[in-house]
């Protein structure tokens, strides 16, 4: 049996889904708020220790919202403070020690997307991921979407330490 297809509808059909998918991208608000303390963040002067910037998505509001600040956390720690069943954005400033001795503090994105979570808020969540990376200005992203056993040292300083 041939097959027919009407490319006409195809493409029409396909045009409909780039502009849905083109628009969705910038439905989440970051206030100056946000950009100001992920300024303030990035730019601040460490020496020891890792530093976290947790955002989260008003889902109501679609805006972005800060979650907390920690100073001197362990990536453990880090890892019991974020939410079981909800996504979130972590800026990381991490104390990565290389394979020579020496240590440097680069800044991580953390894509806190636990698979438990709400399939909407996920992907409200995916589609303002780009947005706030670019926003807060980092091209290191480490997507952990396994809770807590994801979120280890030792994950981390692989994923790091490989580049």
């Amino acid at each position: 049996m041939p097959l027919d297809l009407d490319l006409n509808s195809f493409s029409s059909n396909h045009h409909l889904l780039t502009t849905n998918t083109m628009s969705s991208q910038t439905t989440v608000d970051i206030p100056q708020s946000i950009k100001d303390t992920l300024r303030k963040f990035r730019f601040a002067r460490r020496n020891e220790g890792s530093a976290a910037l947790v955002i989260k998505i008003n889902k109501a509001k679609l805006i972005m919202e800060e979650v907390e600040q920690f100073d001197n956390i362990s990536i453990e720690e880090l890892a019991e403070e974020l939410p079981e069943n909800s996504p979130r954005y972590v800026m990381l400033s991490y104390e990565l020690t290389h394979k020579d001795g020496r240590k440097s503090f680069p800044l991580v994105l953390i894509n806190w997307s636990p698979s438990s979570s709400e399939i909407g808020l996920l992907t409200l969540h995916a589609s303002a991921l780009i947005n706030f990376q670019n926003t807060a200005d980092v091209s290191k992203v480490i997507e952990v979407r396994d809770g807590a056993e994801g979120l280890t040292k030792e994950a981390i300083d692989a994923k790091l330490l490989a580049a």
